[in-house]
């Protein structure tokens, strides 16, 4: 009890209030990015991210709970699963805009691709600990690299670059977290490069589609529209923005999928570039806090865990608000926490629940 007690102690509050201040302003945008809606979907938004918002902040709670080092025993099975999940997408999913097939129906729909990024990071992180003394052989870096392969090909086809490219992240960070050599590194860059011109031509017509965009954009394509109104958003919000529920741009419905992929528009639009960077700042935050889990571990397993996790929550904020600023092109990939989407909220608090089981058994254990 008093071991638990002391754990407790250790809990990251300013990690936690952080999340929890992206959640409730995420939800705050949610409801002004689908104020006046029609549509049954759009309407629920609101309701049902409050009650993700709500089971995710219990769920931190439970699993900074759990001792994070037990789940080193199930990750053949979390693995199986993950997999289990993916390839059900592909015989029974549900298809969704564009004609992705991402999710799966078990009464609520869930998109098992955001719970394989958590999956990920828990089955490789364990791996790569267990073979912390190998990372020197090549062997052991490509036998990492297959671990992840199947899940991402499996998102792949569905189809999602997007997540396919958070899975890889995911694994250079990890893996060059755990010390492998940059040798092999620069390697596997190379065998990426020359990959590229194989894989684009294998990519649906509409994923190409965005990236020639972003390339040679044309002013009168349907396709650049909406990079355009999400420019138009940020820089009529100028310093201070609009006002709350009442940026033209948003309530005027020129901005199309404004509570999911391009919310950061609203959010400059209705708060200006202050709001922006408000909200940068606040990311950078909850990645230093993550990182500070990281280099406080008590073991390889938890510091990979938290670099995981950072990798994950960056390279999604990096892409959603490069594409909203038209740096990047269009992907479809959310912006956490705030974004409206219940299973990517959900599994990114799971990971904030990691992240805290980590750092709440950050001193070592006398035996």
């Amino acid at each position: 009890m008093a071991d638990n007690l002391s754990a407790w102690r250790r809990f990251d509050f300013i990690l936690f209030g952080s999340v929890i201040i992206l959640v409730v302003f995420g939800i705050l945008m949610i409801d002004s990015a689908t104020q006046d809606a029609i549509d049954d979907d759009i309407i629920s938004r609101v309701p049902d991210q409050i009650n993700y918002a709500l089971i995710g902040c219990a769920i931190v709670l439970v699993i900074a709970s759990i001792d994070y080092r037990l789940l080193g025993g199930i990750t053949p099975w979390l693995y199986a699963g993950m997999i289990i999940m993916l390839a059900l997408v592909r015989a029974f999913g549900v298809e969704g805009a564009g004609g992705a097939t991402r999710w799966i129906n078990i009464g609520i729909r869930i998109q098992p691709s955001e719970i394989g990024k958590i999956i990920l990071i828990i089955t490789l992180s364990q791996y790569l600990s267990a073979r912390y003394l190998q990372l020197n052989k090549l062997s052991t870096v490509f036998r990492s690299l297959l671990h992840v392969a199947i899940p991402a090909g499996l998102i792949f086809i569905q189809p999602d670059l997007g997540t396919t490219i958070v899975f890889l992240f995911i694994w250079a960070v990890i893996i060059w977290a755990a010390g492998f050599r940059l040798r092999h590194l620069a390697m596997f860059a190379l065998v990426l490069a020359i990959a590229l011109p194989i894989v684009f031509p294998l990519l649906p017509s509409y994923q190409r589609l965005r990236v020639e965009t972003f390339l040679n954009p044309d002013p009168l394509s349907d396709a650049f529209y909406n990079i355009n109104q999400a420019q138009i958003s940020i820089g009529s919000g100028g310093l201070f923005g609009k006002g709350y529920y009442v940026g033209s741009q948003n309530t005027g419905r020129f901005l199309r999928v404004r509570h999911t992929d391009f919310i950061f528009s609203v959010i400059a639009h209705e708060f200006g570039m202050a709001g922006g960077v408000a909200v940068l700042a606040m990311f950078a935050l909850v990645l230093m806090r993550i990182l500070k889990g990281a280099r406080e571990a008590s073991d390889p397993l938890g510091s990979m865990i938290c670099y995981g996790v950072a990798a994950m929550i960056f390279f999604q904020t990096m892409v959603s608000i490069g594409m909203n600023l038209r740096l990047l092109p269009v992907t479809g990939l959310t912006l956490p926490f705030v974004s409206s989407g219940g299973t990517s909220l959900l599994f990114t608090m799971v990971g904030i629940g990691l992240v805290q089981s980590v750092v709440m058994r950050r001193r070592r254990l006398n035996f």
